[in-house]
């Protein structure tokens, strides 16, 4: 066995000379996503640690983004950067066809959190390869070729993830997959069904889900694919018994469920899982995002024993180059260790049960422009509206302004239409929290 020297070598000497080409050449040669190219002017971030960035004119924010809703565990944890320099040290990549310790670990680590009897894990790049490929499992599962989702649902943007996402940016990428039909989720501040009460629009958004089935074909049906709390449409934290509801429609017409958990899970929403708080097991749970915070792309699907023995004998369709990527895999052990280790997933619940959803009560309560606020953990939102009686959403001159405000004030926030979603990591400090919501209550009065 030849010996290798894993010392560690400087490949440069002088990394930060970048910086001064950085955005020269970010407007020259990097085109964005989601984005008008000529109308965007990015902030060079030149660093960041635990819950704060800066940027390379010296502006040091507190980010209450969590970049896109994935830095769990803050920027550069010591022991997740620790993990991957070892990890590369010692084996960078390997053919996801060949076994590895980290993968296989990553993989045992995720089942034994995921609820019920889903007990292997198929690994991807990211959140939308992982909804692609439990589509496809679920399709091959059932035989069967539609699925279903919300219209206020983001699954992705590679075919299938764009086809059953609900939300306007699936529109330019239509028409889409086959079989993709969308239906109403419980929404009760904007409810679709008439309803006044958390009860009335649980029964009527599961009688609507149940004429929809019915109306496609229930065994038509391959999946039903909900976000347990969709969150870039508005942190839509579903009403007691809808899962459950959903589930048990699932059984009864032999359909796959399909929980997309891959902004709510890790953490984000005081749990391991979202759809722990109701108790639910689903057939596939996607994730990605939390899973490692993002150090390293890393998504999957977790899959219950049932399907999994589909493919037993029966070959999958279905593969990445970089399926279970060792260095993403490493990074998923360290984080999903440093949960355990320093109490993530408590502090994330305490934070919003003593910080977040008391504070954003009292927000709403003294500024106008708030319509609602909801959420869990550390995954919350606040609806703006220009008239409260009439729920009329806040125009994006508003929003804009409020962003603006925030940044001014050294808070990097998260908006998505007319809201704003609170969304720090999971292990930011009481203090951390309370600053951040002072600089919002502080631009709020100034709308």
């Amino acid at each position: 066995m030849t010996s290798v020297d894993l010392s560690p070598v400087a490949t440069d000497p002088d990394p930060d000379r970048y910086l001064a080409n950085a955005y020269a050449n970010d407007r020259q040669y990097v085109f964005h996503s989601w984005s008008a190219q000529s109308a965007i002017t990015p902030t060079v971030i030149a660093g960041a640690s635990g819950s704060r960035m800066w940027d390379d004119q010296g502006n040091t924010y507190l980010d209450f983004s969590c970049q896109l809703v994935n830095t769990n565990i803050g920027h550069q944890h010591p022991k997740m950067v620790a993990a991957i320099q070892q990890q590369a040290a010692r084996l960078c990549t390997i053919a996801p066809s060949m076994a590895n310790d980290m993968r296989s670990e990553a993989a045992r680590l995720i089942v034994e959190r995921a609820p019920g009897d889903l007990e292997m894990v198929f690994f991807t790049n990211g959140g939308a390869e992982a909804v692609e490929n439990a589509i496809r499992m679920a399709k091959l599962h059932t035989g069967r070729q539609k699925v279903l989702s919300t219209y206020r649902s983001y699954h992705g943007a590679t075919s299938g993830a764009i086809s059953v996402t609900g939300e306007a940016r699936r529109h330019d990428s239509e028409p889409g997959m086959p079989g993709a039909v969308k239906f109403f989720g419980p929404y009760l501040y904007r409810s679709a069904f008439h309803a006044t009460t958390e009860q009335e629009e649980c029964e009527r958004a599961l009688a609507h889900l149940r004429n929809v089935v019915l109306g496609e074909g229930a065994d038509r049906v391959a999946a039903i694919i909900v976000e347990s709390v969709p969150g870039t449409n508005g942190i839509l934290v579903p009403p007691p018994g809808y899962l459950a509801g959903v589930r048990a429609l699932c059984d009864e017409f032999g359909i796959v469920m399909i929980a997309d958990e891959v902004m709510a899970g890790f953490g984000r929403c005081g749990e391991w899982f979202a759809i722990d708080h109701w108790g639910v097991t689903p057939d596939l749970i996607t994730f990605a995002k939390g899973v490692n915070s993002g150090y390293v792309p890393l998504g999957g699907v977790a899959i219950k024993r049932a399907i999994a023995d589909t493919f037993r004998e029966r070959v999958y369709q279905g593969g990445l180059t970089y399926s279970g990527h060792p260095l993403a895999c490493a990074a998923a052990v360290a984080s999903i260790n440093i949960f355990e280790e320093e109490g993530i997933i408590a502090n994330a619940r305490m934070i919003g049960d003593t910080v977040l959803g008391p504070r954003l009560r009292e927000l709403a309560a003294k500024h106008d422009v708030i319509g609602e606020v909801r959420g869990l953990g550390v995954f919350w939102a606040m609806e703006l509206v220009s008239d409260a009686a009439a729920r009329t959403p806040a125009d994006m001159a508003t929003m804009q302004r409020f962003v603006a405000g925030c940044k001014q004030r050294g808070v990097w926030p998260f908006m998505a239409a007319n809201r704003i979603h609170v969304v720090p990591p999971c292990n930011v400090s009481v203090d951390d929290a309370h600053a951040g919501l002072d600089v919002m209550d502080e631009v709020l009065a100034t709308l």
